[in-house]
């Protein structure tokens, strides 16, 4: 989206807002909306899906219309106006800095200061008669109605939790305690698999072929699963793994993908009896930690997980992980010098 030219109409002149500064937009998500998606999925240009903040109109409106708030993450704002089929109304978007609703509602991006400027720089008083405005109920921690009712003299409703719900939302009147629940199935949880692997692809690549000469195919193949494990595999298998803590859900993963590395080693002919165990422990103590440290990144897939159970996490597991990667790292550089003096 484009940002609205100056006004060059009759409507300057007069207290009504210009016609010109609302954005036009339609329900249809075309080819270019899913390349974009895609793209976003997989971290490229992450901070260029956006649209322009401001109001705009679904449809054809009248002063009576709803009005729907919403971040300026091209994803979010995409999901609303698509499930928005039909139905003529107003979307105010938001700046989020490009962050979806939940995430820019901690950060405090979609929040009441946004909100209430964002309603005064639209004049959306003008536009509409009356003085509702539906909010996504995943921004509500930025949201504080009775400020927003305060300074703006708009009352924020807040809508489900997911935007498909929004037809059926409309048509009760309001949301049921099914669409108040937040869930994470499977899809949810893999959707984010992609950019996790985009964040780690080059060490992902390097560390792999590095392994492949000091230490054979096996160890480049340890490294490689180590990765998929903590980017893929683990989102597949989180609601199954024990514990609440991710890092320990992630520690117990990495030691089962470690056991086949480990067995491997362990019946490497021609090698001394402590080598063979020197060797089978490496995988034990490497892989576990780097499962449950990209496990981390996935504290967002559940309801019960937030910002101070994540720093606990993160004192308490990230000592124990670094110590656990340093003596795998110290034995197999003693093992490789062993092999490369003659010792085995």
């Amino acid at each position: 989206m484009s940002s609205s030219s100056p006004c060059c109409c009759s409507c300057q002149n007069t207290f009504s807002p210009c016609s010109c500064d609302i954005f036009p937009v339609n329900s249809k998500i075309t080819t270019k909306n899913r390349i974009d998606h895609f793209l976003a999925r997989w971290g490229f240009n992450r901070s260029g899906h956006r649209v322009t903040p401001g109001l705009y109109q679904l449809g054809n409106p009248t002063a009576d219309s709803l009005v729907f708030a919403s971040a300026n993450y091209t994803l979010s704002f995409d999901a609303l106006r698509s499930n928005l089929k039909g139905i003529d109304a107003y979307i105010l978007v938001l700046d989020t800095k490009g962050i979806n609703v939940w995430c820019a509602a901690g950060k405090g991006t979609f929040g009441t200061d946004e909100l209430v400027r964002r309603i005064e720089s639209t004049a959306l008083g003008q536009v509409v008669t009356h003085r509702t405005i539906i909010v996504p109920e995943l921004g509500a921690p930025g949201i504080a109605a009775h400020e927003v009712k305060r300074r703006s003299g708009f009352t924020v409703q807040y809508g489900p939790v997911r935007a498909f719900s929004l037809p059926e939302y409309l048509k009760m009147g309001k949301a049921t305690p099914e669409m108040r629940r937040i869930t994470f199935p499977v899809k949810d949880r893999l959707v984010l698999a992609p950019i996790e692997l985009v964040h780690i692809a080059l060490p992902a690549v390097i560390v792999p072929i590095i392994l492949w000469f000091l230490a054979g195919y096996v160890a480049a193949l340890a490294a490689i699963t180590a990765v998929l494990a903590g980017t893929v595999l683990f989102p597949l298998l989180l609601p199954f793994l024990p514990t609440k803590d991710f890092s320990m859900k992630g520690l117990i993963l990495g030691g089962i993908c470690a056991i086949p590395f480990s067995i491997t080693y362990a019946g490497t002919s021609g090698l001394p009896l402590w080598a063979l165990y020197a060797g089978a422990t490496v995988p034990l103590l490497i892989i576990p930690p780097v499962v449950g440290y990209l496990a981390l990144n996935f504290t967002g897939s559940t309801p019960f997980t937030s910002r101070t159970g994540v720093k606990k996490e993160i004192f308490r597991y990230i000592p124990i992980m670094t110590g656990m990667v340093g003596l795998g790292g110290i034995i197999g550089i003693a093992l490789g010098i062993s092999r490369l003096t003659g010792v085995i």
